[in-house]
């Protein structure tokens, strides 16, 4: 009899423990799903190399967490906001997946940080910009990795209007990410002492720029800022140069978002002294070229700050799963926020209540042909701009998420 009591007590014991850790990992794995560009204008700074990104973050924490198996999956939300949404859904109900990163285009991120919020899950941003992310639009479940249209601009206006470029015109996209990056750059030229002269805003994926800068050669504006990115900021800085904009010393061309892909199609007899601002470069020090590298021989090209971006978030909610124990979001993003983001992206990284990650930014100028000693050798720094000055003030935020 004393047996059979101690035999049954040891079945449920066992019985418990696995039902425990079932809990703490649910359904057995830690799904990721890369929710990215796969077709589209941003798919070269994005897409595949995103995917490959997280990847790679999987792999070098061991392909398991706490003994459970880490798996990565992928998806194109074909640069629509529904297509994003139902995609999530479905991931989120059906797929089981845990966390999904990248979101690439602002308008997809503000639809899938809804979304996310709403079935508790967790979204790491990269690839989209605005800062209404951690602003008015801010979530308890999405944190804001790369860079945001706040810290483009800051990094960018300011150090401009100090060189002189007092007066401005903005060429913007007309969409979330757009409008974002040309109002927080417009707040920022106009608190450095600059003034706006005029905008004109142009759809999603243009060809013909001809109008839009013959506009913005009219106002007389110092600076021409371009608030879009991928292949309309490429297209609009080629098209500049066929125009002759800036042959005269007047104006000059500024990208308030390029990535590094659209730099190298654009060659540096085109992009020479260019100036832009990035949340990361290959070519910062050992560590950034040792884990470019490695991208470089999976993917065929350097990585862009976005995919860097994957690649460090993901590694970043991998830590805190394992920290945490445990999958459930509310538990994993305050562990996320609790652990400080130290590797090759970020040195003293910290997440703040809001959701932004906060780390160092570059302003970079584009190098002469001259000064390029390899193909992917295309930025000189000017300026390191810690994180804290980069990135709007916590006491200026309008997240409710913030205590004021």
């Amino acid at each position: 009899m004393n047996f059979r009591i101690a035999a049954f007590a040891t079945c449920l014991s066992a019985i418990l423990i696995a039902g425990g850790a079932a809990a703490e990992i649910s359904d057995g794995v830690v799904k990721i799903g890369v929710l990215t560009d796969m077709s589209s204008l941003y798919s070269d700074g994005t897409g595949k190399g995103s995917l490959v990104a997280a990847q790679m973050a999987a792999e070098d924490f061991g392909g398991k967490v706490r003994g459970y198996p880490i798996e990565v999956i992928g998806g194109d939300h074909q640069n629509k906001p529904d297509v994003a949404s139902n995609l999530a859904r479905h991931w989120y109900d059906t797929e089981k997946v845990d966390a999904i990163a990248d979101a690439v285009t602002s308008s997809i991120a503000l639809a899938v940080q809804s979304v996310t919020r709403e079935k508790n899950k967790v979204l790491l941003i990269s690839g989209a910009g605005t800062s209404d992310l951690t602003g008015k639009a801010c979530s308890p479940n999405g944190i804001h990795w790369t860079y945001d249209t706040y810290a483009q601009s800051n990094v960018s206006a300011s150090e401009m209007v100090k060189r002189g470029g007092d007066t401005w015109f903005f060429i913007s996209a007309d969409y979330a990410f757009g409008e974002a990056l040309q109002r927080d750059a417009a707040d920022i030229v106009v608190r450095s002492g600059g003034k706006v002269l005029g905008n004109v805003r142009h759809p999603l994926n243009t060809n013909d720029f001809s109008s839009f800068l013959i506009q913005a050669q009219s106002s007389g504006a110092k600076i021409i800022a371009l608030a879009n990115a991928g292949s309309d900021a490429s297209n609009a800085i080629k098209q500049a140069h066929e125009f002759g904009l800036t042959k005269g010393g007047n104006q000059q061309l500024l990208a308030l978002l390029l990535g590094i892909t659209d730099s190298k199609a654009l060659g540096l007899e085109l992009g020479q002294g260019l100036i832009v601002t990035e949340g990361f470069y290959w070519d910062l020090n050992d560590e950034t070229r040792a884990f470019a590298k490695r991208f470089y021989d999976r993917v065929g090209r350097m990585p862009t700050m976005f995919q860097a971006g994957v690649y460090s978030s993901v590694a970043h909610y991998l830590k805190a799963v394992d920290a945490a124990g445990t999958d459930e979001a509310g538990a994993v993003i305050a562990k996320m926020k609790e652990l400080p983001v130290n590797d090759f992206f970020a040195k003293g990284g910290f997440i703040r209540d809001d959701g932004r990650m906060v780390h160092d930014m570059y302003l970079l100028q584009m190098k002469t042909p001259a000064e390029s000693k390899s193909p992917w050798d295309l930025y000189k720094v000017l300026a390191i701009v810690p994180g804290p000055k980069a990135y709007r003030p916590l006491s200026e935020s309008e997240c409710p998420l913030v205590k004021k």
